[in-house]
């Protein structure tokens, strides 16, 4: 039998190499390299994150994290993403990082990174759907009289475009495909207008001293110091996040490789070239919103908020074509997601990782995933309630709670696989596309870079979420910790009451009847 370095990976193959994992062909491979890329990217989607999470970095740093902090966390994104693509490589499974884990280190660790990997895929989806739901509530609010643009009716927005995500995965395969490639093209030339906008309609700037020199501390850390430790090692650190929440989800490179053709390379290559393109696009598109933020005053009020920016700095109808321009972005990004999430739940429950597997690793005859589909987002949902109550200065912690369960839950199951391909150095086989001997810096500084940011993003946002604060308030919580051990709690009590009974990793179907 061929090596994985050996294998000729032309879409012929592809069966072929998929059954020496142990699969037998079950969903449709009719995607190309470029809808391979195409789902990273829309995920990573920079008309998303770049808006919804912009505040984040304004109030925690202010301009310098956004103008330097993007760029260097990109870099070392991008070599997390190395990293993977190697992985991918060598094996193309719609289970990606945990059929990974599995692989190179046992049950256990593909059982913890399946569960981090799905809670942080779900936890993405919320938080993309609620962030397009927030700018379409904008819109309504702008355009139809009697919507007032309340937290209440943003959270029944999220419901709907939630549900039109799972109803378009479970209805529309035949073209999600197409809808992919039509997210690239949406998002690069949806980008290049709201930049020609920022750069030609307003009618005054920022200096460029301004936009790579000025500082911000908005958290309430500090006293609102812009300088000294507190500043340096605690705030800035926390307005990364913006950046390392949008270049996320490139995963789905991976739980979409056994529907691309010629996966070996496609899905490898389409996952670093997601991160490459989006880091590059998403700073220029972030430096047009920073040379466009004169009202500083009236920013700093909205707690950041990227569409003050924009409505300050635009004409009403300038305004409201950028702001729809990301809308549809978000959307698009949204829909991917759930495909996404849904691919690798299929492939969990294939191998018998979750509750009601049976049912959950079903298709249908379009080889569509339905049930877990269903899953996803009602798990979304879920996860997304606490969204509903208002923090302190009308700052979104929910949110960006949420958000931070989807960086940690997913940064760490990358972080999980890494290490374990370290430990194997050279016992791993790779595929056609290998780091070669670079792959020992790579991957070390890669995971190192994880679990400092997953540190960070545990931590208080504001000084009224510390308890024992004067002016402490559960709203102002950061509750991604408290999810998260909950989380982790359950798994293992789950794992040790049944899952190590049944899970066992890899659990080859490849002779099995096909399920309809």
């Amino acid at each position: 039998m061929a090596t994985a370095s050996q294998r000729v990976n032309e879409p012929d193959d592809d069966e072929r190499l998929l059954a020496e994992l142990g699969y037998k062909q079950e969903l449709k491979r009719k995607w190309s390299a470029f809808s391979n890329f195409a789902i990273s990217f829309s995920i990573i989607s920079i008309l998303a994150g770049c808006f919804t999470t912009f505040g984040q970095a304004w109030n925690n740093g202010g301009p310098v994290a956004i103008s330097w902090g993007w760029p260097l966390i990109s870099i070392f994104i991008l070599l997390i993403g190395f990293a993977m693509s190697e992985l991918v490589s060598a094996y193309p499974t719609a289970g990606g990082i945990y059929w990974w884990a599995s692989k190179m280190g046992g049950p256990a660790y593909g059982w913890f990174t399946g569960w981090l990997n799905l809670i942080g895929l779900i936890a993405v989806t919320a938080s993309v759907d609620y962030g397009c739901a927030t700018f379409l509530n904008l819109v309504l609010a702008n355009t139809v009289d009697g919507w007032d643009g309340t937290l209440n009716q943003a959270f029944v927005l999220f419901v709907v475009i939630l549900v039109a995500h799972g109803l378009i995965n479970i209805f529309g395969q035949p073209i999600i495909h197409t809808l992919q490639n039509v997210s690239v093209w949406w998002h690069v030339f949806g980008a290049v207008v709201i930049v020609a906008i920022l750069m030609f309609v307003p009618d005054k700037h920022q200096s460029a001293g301004w936009v790579f020199g000025e500082r911000f501390n908005n958290s309430g850390f500090a006293d609102g110091a812009n300088s000294g430790g507190m500043y340096w090692l605690y705030v800035l650190p926390l307005g990364f996040l913006l950046t390392q929440y949008t270049i996320t989800g490139f995963d789905a490179c991976a739980h979409v490789s056994e529907e691309t053709k010629g996966a070996a390379r496609s899905a490898a290559n389409g996952l670093w070239q997601s991160i490459a393109y989006s880091a590059i696009g998403g700073w220029i598109l972030l430096l047009a919103l920073l040379f466009a933020a004169t009202e500083v005053d009236a920013i700093n009020e909205s707690a950041g908020f990227s569409g003050t920016v924009l409505e300050t700095a635009l004409s009403s109808g300038f305004f409201k074509a950028v702001i729809i321009i990301s809308t549809i972005g978000q959307f698009f990004c949204g829909m991917s997601c759930v495909t996404s999430m849904s691919r690798m739940t299929f492939a969990f429950a294939r191998d018998r990782g979750m509750p009601a597997s049976k049912t959950l690793s079903k298709v249908d005859r379009n080889g569509t995933p339905v049930a877990a589909i269903v899953f996803g987002t009602a798990a979304g949902l879920i996860l997304t309630l606490p969204a509903l109550y208002e923090a302190p200065n009308g700052v979104p912690v929910a949110f960006y709670a949420v958000v931070s369960v989807a960086v940690i839950g997913l940064y760490v199951a990358f972080l999980i696989p890494i290490l374990l391909r370290l430990r194997m150095g050279d016992r791993f086989v790779p595929g056609p596309w290998t780091l070669g001997r670079k792959y020992k810096v790579i991957g070390w500084i890669a995971a190192i870079e994880i679990i400092v940011v997953s540190i960070y993003f545990i931590l208080p946002f504001s000084p009224a979420g510390i308890p024992g604060n004067a002016d402490f308030d559960w709203k102002a919580v950061n509750y991604a910790p408290i999810a998260l051990l909950i989380v982790v709690v359950f798994v293992a009590a789950l794992w040790f009451a049944n899952g190590r009974k049944h899970f066992t990793g890899m659990r080859r179907n490849v002779d099995e009847p096909a399920q309809q």
